[in-house]
């Protein structure tokens, strides 16, 4: 049995969300055992009238809520009772509990993770990589997306042995093509430490290297995980959302200018709506921290049912992959830094 907890407050959608979400996710993976976290009697009001497997889910009350306007820390050290540090300590102090899922407040989630889970062993620091969908059907994975703003060469290194093998096993990719988020291609491209990254990541056997990476080429299907420090990857994620989004409103609204467009597009409804699904980020679950002791899957604050499934599915698939051993004994191996 995989037991996962998840936070079922703090998004723009909860707690509706969580556990529909939830309860999607217990059907679709027998194995599975769910502990919520939040105001019980919320969440018991929630569940009234639909059918789960009782036997494998748990409610634990939690009534405070952390917000993301908070301070991160100081809503971690003084919101015990909130429901994500109380699902926190369970991920902590549980041995059987092996991952958490939250779609709250993103500092406060990796303020406790930090503080209050650790690292594995060997790891600096650990890394967000979300998923995108690429032009050829596949996923892209952006290792860092925000967890470090400012990083090394050495951190890009372990960065790239992570979302490897994240890649591999989770997503079932055959030597994932990693590459380094850069100014252009040619390896002398970047500053001194881009420099230095492509050169140390280029040297890991496990790392399948194929160079650098200029950002428009993030969704061609070339690459199957790109590495960069938080900063950078979380604009390159934003700005590149936001530009399927904002074309797929221009296609929509060229399509009601004109009653030949309409009449093109009714021709044409199943490829605008596969199209519509492909880009949707609600399909691809949210935002793994690869790194941390336990795993921990963040969504999107405006995540709905189908995208915390997605999160759940994310958070066992890695625990049943034992990605986080297998991460620790290639650190051993390949990673050795001053």
């Amino acid at each position: 049995m995989i037991k996962i907890v998840v936070d079922c407050f703090g998004g723009d959608h909860s707690p509706q969300a969580n556990i529909d979400g939830s309860l999607a996710a217990l059907e679709q993976f027998p194995d599975l055992y769910l502990i919520l976290t939040g105001d019980s009697s919320a969440i018991t009001a929630e569940l009234s009238g639909k059918r789960y497997d009782s036997s494998r889910l748990e409610i634990v009350h939690a009534p405070e809520v952390i917000g993301c306007d908070e301070k991160p820390t100081d809503a971690i050290r003084l919101k015990r009772e909130s429901s994500m540090v109380r699902a926190i300590r369970i991920l902590r102090d549980s041995d059987d509990v092996s991952g958490m899922v939250s779609i709250g407040s993103t500092g406060a989630l990796v303020a406790g993770a930090l503080t209050r889970l650790g690292m594995l062993e060997g790891v600096i620091r650990p890394a967000f990589c979300p998923i995108l969908p690429t032009m050829d059907g596949g996923v892209v994975g952006i290792c860092d997306s925000g967890a470090n703003v400012e990083v090394t060469s050495a951190h890009l290194k372990q960065f790239a042995i992570m979302a490897s093998l994240y890649l591999e096993n989770v997503y079932g990719v055959s030597s994932p093509r990693i590459a380094l988020l850069n100014v252009g291609k040619e390896s002398e491209k970047g500053d001194d430490m881009r420099r230095e990254a492509y050169k140390k990541i280029s040297e890991v056997p496990v790392v399948n290297f194929v160079g650098n990476m200029e950002s428009r080429d993030l969704l061609s299907g070339s690459y199957d995980a790109v590495v960069c420090d938080g900063f950078s990857g979380n604009v390159l994620v934003k700005t590149t959302e936001g530009t399927a989004l904002e074309l797929l409103g221009k296609v929509k609204e060229m399509i009601y200018s004109k009653p030949v467009y309409k009449l093109g597009a009714l021709l044409q409804k199943k490829m605008f709506a596969d199209l519509k699904s492909m880009m949707n980020y609600q399909n691809y679950g949210g935002s793994v921290l690869i790194g941390t002791r336990k795993v921990v899957v963040k969504g999107h604050g405006s995540s709905r049912a189908v995208a915390v499934q997605k999160c759940i599915e994310q958070a066992y698939r890695m625990e049943e992959s034992s990605l986080n051993s297998k991460i620790e004994e290639a650190l051993d191996k390949y990673d050795h830094y001053e």
